[in-house]
């Protein structure tokens, strides 16, 4: 029993090599296969370009890092304005990033449209609520940044020509030189519209006030009509230097006008971004003791602070109309215009012997509570009564004078914000700013 049990295990062991020596034995080798089609891109994609080589182009130490650092000294930068006014649609278009790109990409118009509703004109150049926001960055000017990753990306986010808000639109400006860029910084850089407001609503009309000089503008007792109730702030706001440097910004008494070389030959950006010098110029935007922007080969030479021609004189010359101007806006000898000697609040405290803002001198115990012209907070009395006022207020404001405005003091007040508030004293456009002064002095009865 036992030798048949080894001679069957010895069998099994034999078949069990015979099959493993048949696994390894290799068959013979079948015909080849057809080449397979080659990868297209979408399936094995060819190699992009080196991205750090592409930011490079923009993110250089030299190029946007430089105006980052720049940008820094900027007013556009470290002004409050952006958050003072969010959420306010009528301001935000120059005063917050998505509100002036929301007017520009949609090109709302500054026209103003009459609703028969309530028969009064409405300003329609306002942003949506929901783009009423938004601190000034460079996305703001340069609103294409990172779509293509390109040098192409720093277009600017408009050059077209600019509607003027001030006038309805009747009224375009549209600087030319250096690609239009100028029309970028008008864009914000222009002064609210005065509008009707005791009237129908709609933007004043300064062809009809220069034309009737001697004709009432506010006469509350002269049986006349009045086309506005003036007050404290009753005023061309601050953003003019763009109106004045087109030429197209006053009320123009008489005749005269011409425009400095400036408004057709050079752009905000020559002056205020030129090289840098100290804290001026670049993106800065400053172009205050920097004069690299004067001294290039298309323009002057040798300009600087104590040139006589170039800077000394002419600002001298409109500072001394300025200073007439204002002594001539007087009612029963009593000034028209506002004092400021704080020059944190007046920016333009140095640009008239008395420190004029551009207000007017009438009571108003919220806006103008310190009572700058040594009086309590304004010398005429104000037209329009605030229920928030006290009653011991209101029976102050009961016992001023009364504040009368011809067309003549009304459009040389205009024209006086607008020259004051330019803040170059005549340099942006000489030419412009000497005539509508010369003129508003004529219309008033002094020159």
């Amino acid at each position: 029993m036992k030798n048949l049990f080894l001679a069957k295990l010895a069998m099994l062991l034999m078949v069990m090599v015979l099959i493993a020596a048949g696994c390894t034995k290799e068959g013979p080798q079948g015909p080849a296969g057809t080449n397979g089609t080659n990868g297209t891109n979408g399936t094995n994609g060819t190699n992009g370009a080196d991205g750090t080589a592409g930011c490079i182009e923009c993110h250089s130490p030299d190029g946007i890092e430089l105006a980052a650092t720049q940008y820094e000294l900027s007013k556009h930068s470290w002004g409050e304005a952006a958050f003072e006014e969010a959420g306010n649609t009528g301001c935000t278009p120059c005063h917050a990033s998505e509100a002036f790109k929301y007017v520009v990409e949609n090109n709302v118009p500054s026209t103003f449209t009459l609703n028969p509703t309530t028969n009064k004109y409405v300003n329609g150049y306002t942003t949506v609520a929901t783009a009423a926001y938004g601190e000034i960055t460079c996305s703001t000017c340069h609103s294409a940044l990172h779509t293509t990753y390109t040098p192409g990306d720093l277009a600017l986010t408009t050059v077209a020509p600019v509607s003027m808000t001030m006038w309805g639109g009747a009224k375009t400006i549209d600087c030319a030189a250096d690609g239009g860029r100028s029309n970028l910084c008008i864009k914000c850089h222009q002064p609210r519209p005065f509008t009707a407001s005791a009237a129908d609503g709609n933007v004043l009309d300064y062809v009809g006030i220069a034309a009737a000089p001697g004709d009432w503008f506010y006469n509350p007792d002269g049986g006349t009509a009045t086309k506005l109730k003036p007050g404290y702030r009753t005023h061309t706001h601050y953003g003019t230097a763009g109106a004045v440097f087109a030429g197209m910004g006053g009320v123009e008494f008489g005749s005269g006008y011409a425009n400095s070389f400036h408004t057709s030959g050079s752009s905000c950006q020559d002056c205020h971004m030129a090289t840098v010098a100290g804290r001026a110029g670049g993106h800065t935007f400053v172009a205050k003791g920097n004069f690299n922007g004067c001294n290039t080969t298309d323009c002057h030479s040798d300009v600087n602070a104590s040139s006589e021609t170039f800077w000394v004189t002419p600002r001298a010359n409109i500072k001394d109309r300025l200073n007439s101007l204002a002594a001539a806006l007087q009612i029963g000898g009593i000034e028209i215009l506002n004092r400021n000697p704080d020059t944190e609040a007046n920016l333009w405290a140095a640009n008239t012997t008395n420190k004029y803002d551009g207000y007017l001198n009438i009571y108003d115990p919220i806006n103008n509570p310190e009572g700058l012209n040594n009086n309590p907070t304004g010398t005429f009395q104000n037209p329009t009564v605030s229920n928030s006022w006290t009653q011991e207020q209101k029976d102050i404001n009961a016992a001023l004078p009364k504040i009368t405005l011809t067309n003549a003091q009304m459009g040389a007040i205009i024209n006086f914000q607008m020259c004051l508030r330019d803040y170059s004293l005549g340099i942006h456009n000489y030419k412009y700013t000497k005539t509508l002064l010369d003129n508003s002095l004529a219309a008033v009865g002094t020159k």
